[in-house]
């Protein structure tokens, strides 16, 4: 016992608080230089094998030196990112991020707040955030929302609302409760998170009916209506159409104002998922053509796409509040608010969602929204949609490139197509294609099927992209398919892709 008291108390404190001083001003100092130069590095590197085996070591029992810590940082890490950052990165639909959102991670990091209870800023910054996203839909006041990790969430938290809204004692009884199987609508060409939301909210991928696109890859209305109708007569229940704001491999833009009709006369809950697109109805062109989204029961967008936020952080919004908390809340002593004191103040955010524990991410909105004022987020939505015009343009104007589809927004699908090749051979020599492009530091967009064409997707949520990235992306795609030719030709090119008839995209 007496050894038990009398051995020194330790914890995880620096012992020389200078030491954190001076690495926390190497660290910014550097992150500030490497932003400030990003476009001159290399949009990717491949990480070599000498560095992956670094990660394979066991975990450490001893201390180590924190500017040894930095230190590999430097060497191992920072030189490998998915390069999202970079002006020419176009891949999937994510954000590049800003210093000032990087500071206040930091700042947020330093709180280390767990932002969902107790009488602090956190949650009063939080509710302003939430209410700042309210105005940017043109959302009532009266309505609710949550800030979450992303749109995966934001979609699964939008249809429990809906499934507990329309279906009585849902909460409690859960899918089994209802007179018949639940199933809910969205087209062939909205995120595979939806998917994932039928099967956590118990109705299953099954019962999700994906509907046929049009010729702009939006959902067929009159499709819709059929199996809608079709479902009611065999004793299905429709509770939810999920609406596009710009599908993930088009950025097509569901009719939505014909989705708001249908779901009102079948009396069903109308969802929209908006993930980036929805934030283009602060642009005046796309106002009009987003205005439905005012009247959708829930709409769920991502802040650390086409707001450019670090990650992470989405959002989902509902007009009817008391069903948003219905969903959630759930009354346990432990929680019970107090009239003063840390259990006092505003409700904690868990009636409104499944956390209990998360980061304090509304200051980074908070301080970046603050910085750069709402109509320059509009300006930069606009600038980017502005220029995959453009970018589609100039892929209509060179004879070895194919626009696979309308530019609707901020993606623009293409391939190098020089003629005399069938589909399954353009499928290869464009996957090859978009492999040496990344390799070689072109560009880095994704890629997709569209109609079994593999398509080189470009996807444009990037504050840091200027029009002379893009004219070297078809530059170098067009190089490189030359290349690709040319040594097929000179039988250099070991993969047979020209004769492989049966070549699939994998």
């Amino acid at each position: 016992m007496e050894e038990t008291i009398t051995k020194p108390e330790i914890g995880l404190d620096p012992e020389n608080w200078n030491d954190i001083k001076t690495l926390g001003y190497q660290m910014i100092d550097d992150m500030v230089d490497y932003l400030k130069n990003i476009g001159e590095k290399k949009p990717w590197t491949p990480i070599s094998q000498t560095v992956k085996d670094e990660f394979k070591k066991p975990i450490p029992h001893k201390p180590s030196d924190i500017f040894e810590i930095y230190d590999e940082f430097k060497q191992n890490i920072l030189p490998y990112p998915a390069g999202n950052i970079h002006p020419k990165y176009f891949s999937w639909v994510q954000g590049t991020g800003t210093p000032m959102g990087a500071l206040a991670d930091l700042l947020a990091g330093v709180m280390n707040n767990n932002a969902t209870i107790g009488d602090q800023s956190a949650l009063y910054v939080d509710k302003q955030v939430v209410n700042w996203c309210k105005e940017m839909m043109n959302y009532p006041a009266e309505g609710s929302g949550i800030l979450v990790s992303g749109g995966s969430i934001a979609n699964i938290t939008g249809l429990i609302v809906a499934r507990n809204t329309i279906i009585a004692n849902a909460k409690n009884a859960g899918v089994y409760t209802a007179a018949g199987k639940l199933t809910a609508y969205c087209s062939v060409e909205t995120h595979n998170c939806v998917g994932k939301a039928a099967e956590v909210i118990g109705i299953g991928n099954e019962q999700l009916r994906k509907i046929p696109v049009n010729g702009h890859y939006q959902i067929d209305i009159e499709a819709l209506k059929n199996k809608i109708a079709e479902d009611k007569a065999a004793g299905y229940i429709p509770f939810c159409i999920i609406g596009n704001a710009g599908t993930v491999n088009t950025g097509a833009i569901d009719p939505l104002d014909e989705l708001v009709k249908i779901a009102k006369s079948e009396k069903i809950w109308f969802h929209i998922d908006g993930a980036f697109g929805a934030l283009a109805k602060l642009v005046p062109a796309y106002q009009d053509r987003l205005k439905a989204i005012e009247e959708a029961d829930s709409i769920a967008f991502d802040l650390h796409k086409w707001m450019y936020m670090p990650y992470e952080v989405g959002c989902v919004l509902f007009k009817n509040a008391a069903a948003h908390r219905a969903a959630f809340a759930t009354a346990v002593n432990y929680l019970t608010a107090h009239e003063r004191g840390l259990a006092a103040g505003p409700e904690t955010i868990s009636n409104y969602g499944m956390e209990l524990s998360r980061g304090f991410k509304a200051l980074k909105v908070w301080m970046s929204l603050k910085e750069h004022g709402l109509d320059k987020y509009a300006a930069m939505i606009a600038q980017n949609i502005d220029q995959s015009s453009y970018l589609g343009e100039q892929i209509q104007l060179a004879p070895a490139l194919e626009l696979l589809a309308p530019v609707t927004m901020n993606i623009v699908c293409y391939r190098y197509n020089p003629g005399g090749l069938d589909d399954d051979q353009l499928n290869a020599l464009n996957k090859e294609l978009l492999m040496r492009m990344h390799e070689l530091g072109v560009a880095l967009p994704s890629s997709t099927l569209l109609n079994g064409k593999y398509a080189i997707r470009v996807a444009n949520t990037n504050h840091r992209t200027r029009k002379v990235h893009l004219d070297e992306m078809i530059a170098g795609a067009i190089k490189i398919g030359d290349t690709l030719m040319k040594e097929y030709e000179a039988k250099l090119f070991k993969f047979d892709f020209l004769t492989a008839a049966n070549a699939k995209i994998t």
